[in-house]
């Protein structure tokens, strides 16, 4: 199954993979709703998700049917930089991570190494979390204030940076207004920033930089 919010980019991706003798695409889907709803009905063993919905996000898909099922298999494929989301999608429970800026090719290699039980991130990635884990027990990882924020507090500020009102992301994110202010007071706290205005201009240049 694909879930990604941009019909051309589901579309080529499922002629991609429908041109595999061993698979074929049961369902796709642009939000967590539909998702959701289609997983419950073709129960695909893989599912290729991006971090950004139309509703609601990625990560917070890839929680929610890891809930319904442990055993499927959930690949992100997001124009986001792996520094600050592979990490985080793979403790929601993904087992890949692949930029968007790769080849298609590459996401039928990674399907395939799901398939065969293994994990597939880049060789950067899987440097950087190798040397994390044999570095010095003592050391705390250096983590950038963007790195700090929850998932939560990262897709607020993201949607922040696309324009998105209190109300609108409130819809988008099926939370309250009063919820989505707490979250854009934990950002601004976290990223020490004093006001509205500077925070919808930093996270209006971060999604610029970051897609």
């Amino acid at each position: 199954m694909i879930v990604d919010d941009h019909p051309a980019v589901r579309e080529g991706l499922a002629i991609r993979i429908s041109t595999q003798p061993d698979m074929a695409v049961c369902g796709e889907a642009d939000d967590v709703a539909k998702a959701l709803e289609l997983f419950e009905a073709h129960t695909p063993d893989i599912i290729v998700i991006d971090i950004s919905l139309k509703a609601g996000d990625g990560l917070d898909l890839i929680k929610r049917i890891k809930e319904r099922d442990e055993s499927v298999l959930l690949l992100v494929w997001s124009m986001y930089h792996e520094s600050l989301y592979a990490e985080r999608a793979l403790r929601a429970g993904a087992k890949g991570y692949i930029n968007k800026v790769e080849a298609t090719s590459t996401i039928i290699e990674a399907i395939h190494q799901l398939i065969a039980g293994k994990i597939y991130l880049s060789d950067g990635l899987r440097e950087k979390i190798l040397n994390r884990l044999v570095g010095d027990a003592n050391e705390k990882p250096h983590k950038s204030p963007i790195e700090t924020l929850s998932n939560r507090e990262l897709e607020v500020f993201r949607l922040i940076g696309h324009g998105l009102s209190t109300g609108e992301i409130a819809t988008r994110m099926s939370l309250s207004n009063k919820t989505v202010e707490t979250y854009r007071d934990r950002v601004r706290s976290k990223l020490n920033i004093t006001s509205g205005t500077e925070l919808a201009r930093q996270a209006f240049q971060w999604t610029l930089e970051n897609g």
